[in-house]
């Protein structure tokens, strides 16, 4: 099993964060959201599952959620990611 994990630079968390519709859903900074990520990707690993690592580029997310009617919320984040993961490994089975 594979699923995306949701991953930023301090820039691009900032960005996101900031043009949020659900801010309350971050960490307060980005160390803290690195640390609770870091762990849930360590905690995906050693259950068996392959947890890849899925940069977000802001502009591509916002694209995306433009795109598809969404705004830029937790819901519409985990879809984006699922999306290009879906995309990337199709051509690969």
């Amino acid at each position: 099993m594979v699923i995306g994990v949701t991953w930023y630079n301090a820039e691009t968390w900032a960005e996101v964060k900031a043009s949020a519709t659900d801010p309350q859903c971050f960490e307060q900074s980005f160390e803290k959201w690195k640390a609770v990520a870091v762990k849930a990707r360590r905690e995906f690993q050693r259950s068996g599952v392959r947890a890849v690592e899925c940069h977000i580029v802001p502009q591509e997310l916002f694209a995306w959620c433009e795109l598809h009617g969404q705004d830029n919320n937790s819901t519409a984040r985990a879809e984006f990611v699922s999306a290009r993961l879906t995309a990337e490994y199709e051509g690969k089975a």
